[in-house]
Protein backbone atom coordinates (compact mmCIF):
# COMPACT_ATOMS: atom_id res chain seq x y z
CA UNK A 1 0.00 0.00 0.00
CA UNK A 2 1.48 3.44 -0.90
CA UNK A 3 2.20 5.68 2.22
CA UNK A 4 -0.13 7.51 3.38
CA UNK A 5 0.35 11.42 4.67
CA UNK A 6 -0.57 12.78 8.06
CA UNK A 7 -0.25 16.49 7.93
CA UNK A 8 -0.78 18.01 11.20
CA UNK A 9 -0.12 22.53 9.93
CA UNK A 10 -3.65 22.64 9.08
CA UNK A 11 -4.79 25.43 11.10
CA UNK A 12 -8.44 22.94 11.83
CA UNK A 13 -7.65 23.04 15.64
CA UNK A 14 -5.76 20.90 18.05
CA UNK A 15 -4.05 17.72 17.28
CA UNK A 16 -5.43 16.78 13.77
CA UNK A 17 -4.50 14.81 11.18
CA UNK A 18 -5.51 15.01 7.50
CA UNK A 19 -5.01 12.22 4.76
CA UNK A 20 -5.54 11.55 1.45
CA UNK A 21 -5.67 7.62 1.28
CA UNK A 22 -5.26 5.97 -2.16
CA UNK A 23 -3.68 2.72 -1.20
CA UNK A 24 -2.86 0.17 -4.01
CA UNK A 25 -5.91 2.24 -6.17
CA UNK A 26 -5.05 3.68 -10.02
CA UNK A 27 -6.14 6.96 -10.09
CA UNK A 28 -6.50 6.70 -14.10
CA UNK A 29 -9.87 6.06 -15.53
CA UNK A 30 -10.71 2.34 -15.88
CA UNK A 31 -10.12 1.36 -19.13
CA UNK A 32 -13.67 1.05 -20.91
CA UNK A 33 -12.14 -0.38 -23.82
CA UNK A 34 -12.20 2.50 -26.85
CA UNK A 35 -12.19 -0.23 -29.38
CA UNK A 36 -15.14 -1.75 -28.26
CA UNK A 37 -16.97 1.95 -29.47
CA UNK A 38 -15.30 2.11 -32.38
CA UNK A 39 -16.24 -1.25 -33.65
CA UNK A 40 -19.91 -0.74 -32.59
CA UNK A 41 -19.54 2.45 -34.62
CA UNK A 42 -18.72 1.49 -38.07
CA UNK A 43 -20.51 -1.87 -38.39
CA UNK A 44 -23.67 -0.32 -36.99
CA UNK A 45 -22.89 2.82 -39.14
CA UNK A 46 -22.98 0.80 -42.17
CA UNK A 47 -25.90 -1.12 -40.95
CA UNK A 48 -28.18 1.85 -40.45
CA UNK A 49 -27.01 3.05 -44.28
CA UNK A 50 -28.26 -0.62 -45.70
CA UNK A 51 -31.59 -0.55 -43.28
CA UNK A 52 -32.41 2.80 -44.49
CA UNK A 53 -32.12 2.23 -48.52
CA UNK A 54 -33.71 -1.57 -47.67
CA UNK A 55 -36.77 0.43 -46.63
CA UNK A 56 -36.98 2.68 -49.14
CA UNK A 57 -36.81 -0.05 -52.08
CA UNK A 58 -39.11 -2.20 -50.16
CA UNK A 59 -41.77 0.65 -48.88
CA UNK A 60 -41.08 -0.05 -45.07
CA UNK A 61 -41.94 2.49 -42.69
CA UNK A 62 -40.88 -0.12 -39.86
CA UNK A 63 -37.62 -0.30 -41.53
CA UNK A 64 -36.79 3.33 -41.88
CA UNK A 65 -37.89 4.00 -38.41
CA UNK A 66 -35.84 1.41 -37.34
CA UNK A 67 -33.04 2.57 -39.02
CA UNK A 68 -33.56 6.41 -37.64
CA UNK A 69 -33.61 4.51 -33.95
CA UNK A 70 -30.07 2.41 -34.65
CA UNK A 71 -28.74 5.98 -36.06
CA UNK A 72 -29.61 7.15 -32.55
CA UNK A 73 -27.84 4.38 -31.10
CA UNK A 74 -24.61 4.99 -32.99
CA UNK A 75 -25.16 8.92 -32.00
CA UNK A 76 -24.74 7.27 -28.19
CA UNK A 77 -21.89 4.74 -28.33
CA UNK A 78 -20.15 7.81 -30.19
CA UNK A 79 -20.72 10.17 -27.51
CA UNK A 80 -19.80 7.14 -25.26
CA UNK A 81 -16.78 6.42 -26.62
CA UNK A 82 -15.73 9.86 -27.08
CA UNK A 83 -16.17 10.00 -23.25
CA UNK A 84 -14.39 6.81 -22.60
CA UNK A 85 -11.32 8.81 -24.58
CA UNK A 86 -11.50 12.02 -22.11
CA UNK A 87 -11.98 9.96 -18.95
CA UNK A 88 -8.74 8.82 -19.74
CA UNK A 89 -7.01 12.08 -20.34
CA UNK A 90 -5.16 13.36 -17.26
CA UNK A 91 -6.61 16.09 -15.19
CA UNK A 92 -4.85 19.72 -15.13
CA UNK A 93 -4.41 22.56 -12.82
CA UNK A 94 -8.27 23.46 -13.63
CA UNK A 95 -9.86 20.01 -13.82
CA UNK A 96 -8.03 18.06 -11.05
CA UNK A 97 -9.98 15.74 -11.30
CA UNK A 98 -9.25 15.04 -15.11
CA UNK A 99 -12.21 14.25 -17.10
CA UNK A 100 -13.78 11.26 -15.44
CA UNK A 101 -16.97 13.27 -15.30
CA UNK A 102 -17.40 13.17 -19.30
CA UNK A 103 -18.71 9.42 -18.50
CA UNK A 104 -21.62 10.57 -16.48
CA UNK A 105 -22.47 13.00 -18.64
CA UNK A 106 -22.37 10.74 -21.66
CA UNK A 107 -24.63 7.87 -19.70
CA UNK A 108 -27.47 10.79 -18.95
CA UNK A 109 -27.29 11.22 -22.63
CA UNK A 110 -27.73 7.91 -23.71
CA UNK A 111 -30.83 7.65 -21.29
CA UNK A 112 -32.41 10.37 -22.73
CA UNK A 113 -31.36 9.69 -26.61
CA UNK A 114 -33.03 6.05 -25.80
CA UNK A 115 -36.24 8.15 -24.20
CA UNK A 116 -36.49 10.22 -27.31
CA UNK A 117 -36.40 7.09 -29.39
CA UNK A 118 -38.65 5.54 -27.96
CA UNK A 119 -41.31 8.54 -28.28
CA UNK A 120 -40.48 8.65 -31.67
CA UNK A 121 -41.15 4.96 -32.17
CA UNK A 122 -44.34 4.77 -30.69
CA UNK A 123 -45.35 8.01 -32.47
CA UNK A 124 -44.47 6.37 -35.58
CA UNK A 125 -46.84 2.77 -34.46
CA UNK A 126 -49.93 4.86 -33.50
CA UNK A 127 -49.43 6.20 -36.79
CA UNK A 128 -49.60 2.98 -38.41
CA UNK A 129 -52.29 1.69 -36.36
CA UNK A 130 -54.38 4.29 -37.68
CA UNK A 131 -53.56 3.80 -41.13
CA UNK A 132 -52.33 0.54 -41.61
CA UNK A 133 -49.85 -0.09 -44.82
CA UNK A 134 -49.09 -3.27 -47.27
CA UNK A 135 -45.30 -4.24 -46.37
CA UNK A 136 -42.69 -6.52 -47.95
CA UNK A 137 -42.58 -8.92 -45.21
CA UNK A 138 -39.74 -11.44 -46.22
CA UNK A 139 -37.31 -8.25 -47.42
CA UNK A 140 -37.97 -7.02 -43.78
CA UNK A 141 -37.42 -10.54 -42.00
CA UNK A 142 -34.31 -10.51 -44.08
CA UNK A 143 -33.14 -7.21 -42.88
CA UNK A 144 -34.05 -7.26 -39.51
CA UNK A 145 -32.55 -10.79 -38.84
CA UNK A 146 -29.32 -9.40 -39.54
CA UNK A 147 -29.52 -6.37 -37.62
CA UNK A 148 -30.33 -8.71 -34.84
CA UNK A 149 -27.18 -10.40 -34.93
CA UNK A 150 -25.26 -7.34 -35.49
CA UNK A 151 -26.90 -5.33 -32.30
CA UNK A 152 -26.32 -8.80 -30.36
CA UNK A 153 -22.94 -8.94 -31.14
CA UNK A 154 -22.39 -5.18 -30.74
CA UNK A 155 -23.81 -5.57 -26.71
CA UNK A 156 -21.85 -8.68 -26.13
CA UNK A 157 -18.63 -6.45 -26.16
CA UNK A 158 -20.21 -4.80 -23.32
CA UNK A 159 -21.86 -7.17 -21.32
CA UNK A 160 -18.75 -7.62 -18.77
CA UNK A 161 -18.39 -4.21 -17.85
CA UNK A 162 -22.42 -3.00 -17.60
CA UNK A 163 -22.59 -3.80 -13.86
CA UNK A 164 -19.47 -1.87 -12.93
CA UNK A 165 -19.64 0.98 -15.71
CA UNK A 166 -22.75 3.12 -16.07
CA UNK A 167 -20.82 4.06 -19.42
CA UNK A 168 -20.53 0.47 -20.75
CA UNK A 169 -24.00 -0.39 -19.24
CA UNK A 170 -25.67 2.46 -21.86
CA UNK A 171 -24.05 1.25 -24.13
CA UNK A 172 -25.06 -2.08 -23.71
CA UNK A 173 -28.95 -0.95 -23.27
CA UNK A 174 -28.79 0.69 -26.29
CA UNK A 175 -27.60 -2.65 -28.39
CA UNK A 176 -30.04 -4.57 -26.45
CA UNK A 177 -32.71 -2.16 -26.96
CA UNK A 178 -31.88 -2.42 -30.79
CA UNK A 179 -31.58 -6.03 -30.92
CA UNK A 180 -35.09 -6.43 -29.32
CA UNK A 181 -36.41 -4.13 -31.67
CA UNK A 182 -34.87 -6.24 -34.64
CA UNK A 183 -36.22 -9.39 -33.25
CA UNK A 184 -39.46 -7.62 -32.95
CA UNK A 185 -39.45 -6.81 -36.36
CA UNK A 186 -38.85 -10.03 -38.19
CA UNK A 187 -41.09 -11.74 -35.56
CA UNK A 188 -43.84 -9.23 -36.59
CA UNK A 189 -42.98 -9.60 -40.32
CA UNK A 190 -43.46 -13.38 -40.45
CA UNK A 191 -46.93 -13.04 -38.71
CA UNK A 192 -47.86 -10.41 -41.81
CA UNK A 193 -46.28 -13.21 -44.32
CA UNK A 194 -48.41 -15.81 -42.74
CA UNK A 195 -51.89 -13.68 -41.97
CA UNK A 196 -51.26 -10.74 -44.28
CA UNK A 197 -51.89 -8.55 -41.26
CA UNK A 198 -50.08 -5.20 -41.32
CA UNK A 199 -51.15 -4.01 -38.05
CA UNK A 200 -49.00 -6.42 -36.22
CA UNK A 201 -46.00 -4.75 -36.91
CA UNK A 202 -46.88 -1.03 -35.24
CA UNK A 203 -48.48 -3.27 -31.90
CA UNK A 204 -45.01 -5.59 -31.63
CA UNK A 205 -43.37 -1.94 -32.25
CA UNK A 206 -45.53 -0.66 -28.70
CA UNK A 207 -44.28 -3.71 -26.86
CA UNK A 208 -40.75 -3.05 -27.42
CA UNK A 209 -41.02 0.88 -26.39
CA UNK A 210 -42.84 -0.48 -23.11
CA UNK A 211 -39.88 -2.47 -22.99
CA UNK A 212 -36.88 0.04 -23.57
CA UNK A 213 -38.72 2.74 -21.57
CA UNK A 214 -38.69 0.02 -18.66
CA UNK A 215 -34.82 -0.57 -19.33
CA UNK A 216 -33.95 2.59 -19.15
CA UNK A 217 -35.52 4.20 -16.04
CA UNK A 218 -32.31 2.46 -14.22
CA UNK A 219 -29.93 3.71 -15.89
CA UNK A 220 -31.81 7.25 -16.11
CA UNK A 221 -31.85 7.88 -12.48
CA UNK A 222 -28.29 6.26 -11.89
CA UNK A 223 -26.74 9.28 -13.97
CA UNK A 224 -28.94 11.89 -13.13
CA UNK A 225 -27.64 11.00 -9.69
CA UNK A 226 -24.37 10.66 -10.47
CA UNK A 227 -24.38 14.27 -12.51
CA UNK A 228 -25.85 15.69 -8.66
CA UNK A 229 -22.69 14.22 -6.75
CA UNK A 230 -24.89 11.63 -5.28
CA UNK A 231 -23.49 8.43 -3.76
CA UNK A 232 -23.26 5.80 -6.45
CA UNK A 233 -26.39 2.93 -6.24
CA UNK A 234 -23.75 0.18 -5.03
CA UNK A 235 -22.71 2.10 -1.99
CA UNK A 236 -24.49 2.63 1.30
CA UNK A 237 -23.38 6.06 2.99
CA UNK A 238 -25.14 4.97 6.51
CA UNK A 239 -22.95 1.60 6.23
CA UNK A 240 -19.92 3.86 5.62
CA UNK A 241 -20.48 5.73 8.51
CA UNK A 242 -21.20 3.09 10.80
CA UNK A 243 -18.50 1.08 9.59
CA UNK A 244 -16.10 3.87 10.60
CA UNK A 245 -17.68 4.70 13.49
CA UNK A 246 -16.58 1.14 14.54
CA UNK A 247 -13.14 1.72 14.55
CA UNK A 248 -11.33 1.46 17.66
CA UNK A 249 -11.21 4.82 19.64
CA UNK A 250 -13.58 7.17 16.86
CA UNK A 251 -16.08 8.99 19.14
CA UNK A 252 -17.93 10.72 15.76
CA UNK A 253 -18.09 10.56 12.32
CA UNK A 254 -19.14 13.90 10.83
CA UNK A 255 -18.96 15.84 7.39
CA UNK A 256 -19.24 12.78 5.04
CA UNK A 257 -19.44 13.17 1.78
CA UNK A 258 -19.64 10.06 -1.08
CA UNK A 259 -20.21 10.73 -4.89
CA UNK A 260 -19.39 8.94 -8.17
CA UNK A 261 -16.06 11.05 -9.18
CA UNK A 262 -17.04 9.12 -13.42
CA UNK A 263 -18.78 6.03 -13.65
CA UNK A 264 -16.56 3.49 -12.25
CA UNK A 265 -14.53 5.77 -9.47
CA UNK A 266 -15.97 6.78 -6.22
CA UNK A 267 -14.77 9.15 -3.66
CA UNK A 268 -15.26 9.91 -0.30
CA UNK A 269 -14.48 12.60 2.58
CA UNK A 270 -14.83 12.68 6.15
CA UNK A 271 -14.00 14.30 9.48
CA UNK A 272 -13.16 11.73 12.11
CA UNK A 273 -13.39 12.72 15.58
CA UNK A 274 -11.02 9.96 18.00
CA UNK A 275 -8.89 10.14 21.39
CA UNK A 276 -6.52 7.54 19.63
CA UNK A 277 -2.86 8.57 20.75
CA UNK A 278 -1.97 6.22 17.32
CA UNK A 279 -3.47 8.62 14.74
CA UNK A 280 -0.80 7.26 11.92
CA UNK A 281 -2.34 4.17 12.81
CA UNK A 282 -6.29 5.23 12.38
CA UNK A 283 -6.03 6.64 8.82
CA UNK A 284 -4.33 3.58 8.22
CA UNK A 285 -6.97 1.56 8.96
CA UNK A 286 -9.59 3.71 8.08
CA UNK A 287 -8.59 3.95 4.38
CA UNK A 288 -8.09 0.32 4.24
CA UNK A 289 -11.69 -0.03 5.65
CA UNK A 290 -13.51 2.41 3.19
CA UNK A 291 -11.22 0.98 0.02
CA UNK A 292 -11.72 -2.84 0.93
CA UNK A 293 -14.99 -3.03 2.03
CA UNK A 294 -16.91 -0.39 0.36
CA UNK A 295 -14.90 -0.39 -2.81
CA UNK A 296 -13.46 3.85 -2.50
CA UNK A 297 -10.36 4.21 -4.00
CA UNK A 298 -10.29 7.42 -3.42
CA UNK A 299 -10.60 8.87 0.24
CA UNK A 300 -9.81 11.93 2.04
CA UNK A 301 -9.86 11.88 5.83
CA UNK A 302 -9.17 14.58 8.45
CA UNK A 303 -8.58 13.71 12.10
CA UNK A 304 -9.64 15.51 15.10
CA UNK A 305 -9.24 15.03 18.99
CA UNK A 306 -12.58 17.43 19.32
CA UNK A 307 -15.19 18.78 16.69
CA UNK A 308 -13.65 21.70 14.81
CA UNK A 309 -15.37 25.36 15.48
CA UNK A 310 -15.10 26.54 11.93
CA UNK A 311 -17.34 22.71 10.48
CA UNK A 312 -20.83 23.27 10.32
CA UNK A 313 -21.78 20.01 10.48
CA UNK A 314 -19.45 19.04 13.56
Amino acid sequence: MAALHDHHDHDHGPARGHSHGHGGHNHGPVDTGDWRYAVGLIINLAFVAVEFGAGVFSGSTALMADAGHNLSDVLGLAMAGGAAWLARRAGGSRKTYGYGKATVLAALGNALLLIFASGAIAFEAVRRLAEPAPVMSGLIMIVAGIGFVINLATALLFMRDQHSDLNARGAYLHMMADAAISIGVVIAGAVIWITGWSIIDPLVSVAIVAIILIGTWGLLKDSVNLALDAAPSGVDVDAVRSALGDLPGVTAVHDLHVWGLSTTETALTAHICHDRGDSAALLTEAHALIRSRFGIGHSTIQLETEPSADCPTC
